[in-house]
């Protein structure tokens, strides 16, 4: 059955069982992580290459990681559930690398919205770096695994500048930032 009914009082199970109300900094944390797995999910369907919409789920999983991994109540409950290794940000890392080694040297801050899939990769971008800044919240009293934090910092690198190669692969014009004063 889909509806259990015990979270009509407010309250939410962490992983190992305990309740918790569901604006918990932890909830709130995994919540948001949750609606990037969806919004990357969102985004994949306009990614044309296969290599792109592949690394997509592999995040998407790792994520998901994350996500158990933050729903822990205590080390114990932490010690059944999947954990990331180094290898993840270096899969991160290579990902980028690659990219950046094609794409043109950036000329300042870039406004979204020359293309449709690099804009709403720009926006699981901002989406990422709000998961991060709760994340380093939760971090405050709920320890989050340092892994985690790096592969969250780094997976916004990684969707900036799968947006800029988007952008480079529909040869599309990066604009760029402008203030009045420059006008």
């Amino acid at each position: 059955m889909i509806y259990t009914k015990r979270g009509d009082d407010g309250t939410t199970s962490l992983v190992g069982g305990t309740r918790v109300k569901k604006n918990d900094i932890r909830v709130c944390t995994y919540g948001e992580i949750d609606h990037l797995v969806s919004l990357l999910g969102y985004v994949s369907t306009f990614l044309k290459h296969e290599n792109y919409i592949g690394e997509i789920f592999v995040i998407q999983c790792k994520l998901f990681e994350i996500e158990s991994m933050i729903a822990c109540e205590d080390e114990q409950t932490l010690q059944r559930v999947p954990h990331l290794t180094e290898n993840d940000i270096k899969y991160l890392e290579r990902k980028i690398d690659t990219m950046a080694a094609e794409l043109p040297p950036m000329k300042g801050f870039i406004i979204p919205g020359s293309s449709r899939t690099a804009t709403l990769l720009n926006v699981a971008t901002t989406q990422t770096r709000r998961c991060e800044r709760l994340m380093v919240e939760c971090n405050e009293t709920y320890p989050v695994d340092k892994l985690a934090l790096e592969y969250i910092n780094r997976l916004s690198d990684y969707l900036f500048t799968l947006s800029r190669t988007v952008m480079k692969n529909k040869h599309r014009v990066e604009k760029y930032w402008k203030t009045t004063a420059n006008e």
